[in-house]
């Protein structure tokens, strides 16, 4: 299916539903430790790294939702936020076949998950770093006990929905910045220097909103937040051990201030060129940081919980109990960034530099990995010209949820916002899959690590149809309302 085909289906469906009478809201939600009980080699990073212990525990947190008409159900939902650096190809469609006897009569192509992308969480794919031969659980076994520990989740999730209630609140929060520094000449660089007499400026702006959707009991009691944030969860991307970075934290006062038993869902919007860390005014940044005590993944969970305390004050005086709510799975095809014949010489030059190396290091050993994998993308290309994504599209009431396997640039997640006709439109990066990042055009001119072409599988051509068929399936809910 190309993508205009995708878009077709999608506003026919919506368009047959968009004036359905609003639904009864069931909700349920879960959470559970991912923590291996064993050391594993964790992902994000270029160099090998065995975890030493547990600074606290990696999670995973399911939403349960369900609509509907006396004893008819009208629509489905299950989301899963999981402290994971990604969710690799085939995890999610092995979750589905796992939970499938624990959910009779659930639509299983309306389970999705997502990553948190903490950089000190387990790896779930083979043969992407060298590992010691003893002493660490291989990521195939880790990947088996994921998939325990989720099905699980998603099954107490969906077993314990109740009828419930939503409500949408806008806060804002200072926690992801750009991450790319532009130079005099044109080039980029993530986390590039700043105090050179060559640097010119951040190559691109950030996105301080902090959307959240609130559910409540039937008592006004609040159970569950979805909080849709612009800033990968990596401020202690470097560490040797376990850490849900700065989601545990926020996740921890949040549950002081609002309640014990609350379940959080973290989403990363788009945010592919966007991080916690300051490119400059450190050291006025860190002078009230420690001044108040707190440490860094403290800091910003402070302001993500005083943005949601704000949010919250006008969020609870507007909970819905029946609304709209459907839920469309839409397979689309982008078109892959080609890699150029002066692409394919370098890569071919630098795997041959590497492998003529007689002890390479653990961060070389990735590095001919991506060498391999852009000579093998170059062969491929003209018979396979497409990336195949997997498309959430959901409305709630007044909000739209949206998903991507990308670490998607925010320029693309500005363009779709925009162009919404959802009052607030909430996205979901690194989602269902795994598709590495989406550059705008401006990164891949300035180049760098992120805007490369071994960084990405599709760039700013696919990154334009992404948005149009975003904004495509999320208007048909809307196409058929006055305006």
């Amino acid at each position: 299916m190309n993508v205009l085909i995708g878009i077709s289906v999608a506003l026919l469906l919506a368009l047959a539903v968009a004036n359905a009478e609003a639904a009864e809201l069931w909700v349920g939600a879960a959470s559970g430790s991912i923590t291996p009980r064993k050391p594993v080699a964790l992902d994000g990073q270029f160099h090998t790294r065995i975890s030493q212990k547990v600074e606290n525990p990696v999670t995973a947190t399911a939403l349960a939702l369900e609509a509907r008409s006396g004893e008819e159900v009208l629509e489905q939902a299950i989301l899963v936020s999981c402290d994971l650096v990604a969710i690799r190809p085939t995890i999610q469609d092995r979750l589905r076949e796992r939970v499938k006897p624990r959910l009779p009569g659930f639509d299983l192509r309306k389970l999705l998950l997502n990553a948190t992308h903490t950089h000190t969480a387990p790896v779930t794919e083979e043969g992407k770093y060298v590992l010691p031969k003893e002493g660490v659980m291989p990521p195939s076994e880790y990947v088996e006990f994921l998939l325990d520990r989720l099905a699980e989740i998603v099954a107490r999730a969906w077993e314990g929905r109740k009828p419930g209630g939503v409500s949408w609140g806008l806060g804002h929060a200072s926690v992801g910045r750009n991450r790319r520094a532009a130079y005099e000449s044109g080039r980029a660089q993530m986390y590039g220097k700043t105090d050179t007499p060559d640097f010119r400026a951040i190559e691109g702006y950030q996105d301080d909103c902090v959307d959240v959707l609130c559910f409540w009991d039937r008592d006004g009691g609040l159970t569950a937040l979805a909080v849709s944030l612009a800033c990968p969860t990596q401020e202690v991307e470097g560490r040797s051990t376990l850490n849900a970075d700065f989601w545990h934290d926020a996740r921890e006062e949040l549950r002081k201030r609002f309640s014990k038993d609350l379940q959080v869902l973290p989403w990363v919007s788009a945010a592919g060129d966007q991080s916690p860390h300051l490119l400059y005014y450190q050291r006025a940044e860190e002078r009230m940081r420690t001044r108040r005590g707190l440490s860094a993944t403290q800091e910003i969970a402070r302001r993500i919980a005083r943005a949601l305390e704000d949010a919250l004050e006008v969020a609870k005086g507007d909970i819905r109990t029946s609304l709209p709510f459907h839920h469309r799975v839409e397979d689309i095809r982008l078109p892959v960034r080609k890699v150029t014949d002066g692409e394919l010489a370098q890569a071919k030059a630098r795997l041959a530099e590497l492998e003529a190396k007689a002890n390479p290091t653990s961060a070389e050993h990735v590095h001919m990995n991506r060498a391999r994998r852009t000579i093998a993308r170059c062969e491929d290309q003209q018979a396979n010209p497409w990336f195949d994504v997997e498309l959430h599209v959901l409305r709630l009431g007044d909000v739209a949820i949206a998903t991507n396997p990308f670490e998607l640039y925010l320029d693309y997640g500005v363009q779709i916002k925009a162009r919404s006709k959802a009052i607030q439109t909430f996205l979901i990066q690194l989602a269902c899959s795994s598709g590495g990042y989406l550059p705008s055009e401006r990164a891949v001119r300035g180049g760098g690590y992120s805007a490369e072409i071994a960084d990405n599988r599709v760039g700013p051509e696919g990154g334009k149809a992404l948005v149009n068929a975003t904004v495509a399936a999320i208007n048909a809910f809307w196409a058929a309302e006055p305006k």
